[in-house]
């Protein structure tokens, strides 16, 4: 069998197992399927540096803490699926980065520097036990791998949540050359939507919509109000200025040959469809682009390994957060189990 079959079945087997894995401790956890209104309002506010405070949502309870880091621009809330179901085995805590969700705005740069700064400081000031599970989805898997490096006893394993391709100019230079101008005016749309945040322009429902912001489906019509005045705060589009500006730095050079994990649990998930609506003509090369970057990723540690999840966009813990729930349990598992 070659390998690419060998790892779709090993996550055909994954996901048959929810049903008899310690997840079946989960029976009876009903998954929601829309977002509860309990994100209407913070959970514990942490204050970290500068008096700054960061907004942390722990469920659960166990020796082992996992911690969810999400993906650009978001916050806590893209956890309401996969926190119920790890929190009816282990602890298990998310939180809103700096200028999201009801956490303080944070300094500037907002890059993986100060992210991985920030974390820190939370985990330390919440008192979270360590070493955890880190889980990262999308840029949140950078940030994770950067914490994981940076302090070393912290971490038991990982879990990464789609791995944003790195490097792509080396597989699509058009593609890069043309998202590089688009960044631009992205940029430029975001300043224009800051300053209508400033100038308190930004609450009406067309202002919003010219800034990309609208009602979330999943969400009540509560939650949907907490929401869209959370976005309309001048901080929320600096960070996500920040944010997006130091992303493009970041996803433009390839994985760093230097990075290792030793031999830490490290679980990377692939989506099946993260490249659904890109056009055929440019879907290869970037696939190409992840498959080397993942792969990469996966040869940091020696207990790296990479699942295929079917029926899932980039956001799996959306998606299929069963099959998310079981990979950070493998990953609890093997941080009791010695290395082979």
């Amino acid at each position: 069998m070659n390998r690419k079959l060998l790892e779709k079945s090993r996550i055909a087997l994954l996901a048959i197992l929810v049903g008899t894995s310690p997840l079946a401790g989960a029976a009876g956890v009903i998954v929601p399927q829309r977002i509860p209104d309990t994100y209407a309002k913070a959970a514990t506010l942490v204050t970290v540096a500068h008096g700054r405070q960061l907004n942390l949502r722990c469920t659960g309870s166990g020796p082992h803490t996992v911690m969810l880091e999400a993906g650009s621009h978001a916050d806590s809330m893209t956890w309401f699926k996969l926190q119920p179901l790890l929190s009816s085995i282990t602890e298990v805590c998310s939180y809103d980065r700096a200028g999201y969700g009801f956490s303080s705005e944070g300094p500037q740069p907002r890059n993986l520097d100060a992210d991985v700064s920030d974390l820190h400081d939370l985990i330390r000031a919440a008192g979270i036990k360590t070493p955890v599970v880190l889980v990262g989805h999308s840029l949140g898997s950078n940030i994770v791998r950067q914490y994981a490096e940076r302090y070393t006893t912290d971490v038991s394993g990982m879990v990464l949540i789609d791995p944003p391709e790195q490097n792509v100019a080396a597989f699509a230079p058009e593609w890069a050359k043309s998202d590089k101008a688009l960044n631009a005016q992205r940029f430029a749309l975001i300043r224009q939507c800051e300053t209508s945040a400033e100038k308190g322009t930004l609450v009406s429902p067309p202002a919003l919509k010219a800034c990309g912001v609208g009602p979330n489906p999943l969400a009540s019509a509560k939650l949907n109000d907490v929401i869209l005045a959370k976005k309309s705060r001048p901080g929320f589009w600096r960070t996500l200025l920040s944010e997006l500006k130091d992303n493009a730095v970041v996803f433009s050079k390839p994985v760093s040959p230097k990075e290792t994990h030793g031999s830490i649990p490290l679980i990377v998930l692939t989506a099946a469809n993260t490249y659904a609506g890109v056009p055929a003509s440019v879907r290869k090369a970037l696939e190409a682009a992840r498959e080397k970057t993942q792969a990469q990723i996966v040869a940091t540690s020696t207990r790296g390994e990479r699942l295929f999840v079917d029926n899932a966009s980039h956001d799996i813990q959306l998606d299929q957060p069963e099959v998310v729930a079981e990979a950070i349990t493998k990953v609890l598992q093997q941080t009791t189990m010695p290395d082979r």
